[in-house]
């Protein structure tokens, strides 16, 4: 019966951190395919799917601390910006 418990407990965790393996592979997989270069380069694509990943992350967490009932009210969410080019 506890061990149920404990894999239940640990499977939201277990969500919430996939998007940041998924993210981790991503910049390995860049890290290594870009071999010894000092430099790496990202294509705008990858960019913006590091940037989904980090968002989706983020959204997930803040559902799951407001959910949770906390009476401390949540911090004000900073305005984005759209980038320059």
């Amino acid at each position: 019966m506890e061990l149920q418990s404990n894999v239940k407990t640990q499977n939201p965790i277990v969500r919430q951190l996939a998007s940041l393996k998924v993210l981790s592979r991503l910049l390995g997989h860049e890290l290594h395919a870009q071999g010894a270069s000092k430099a790496i380069t990202l294509s705008r694509d990858e960019v913006v799917e590091v940037q989904t990943t980090v968002d989706l992350f983020i959204e997930e967490i803040t559902r799951r601390v407001q959910t949770r009932g906390d009476t401390q009210p949540a911090p004000a969410e900073p305005q984005m910006v759209a980038a320059r080019n």
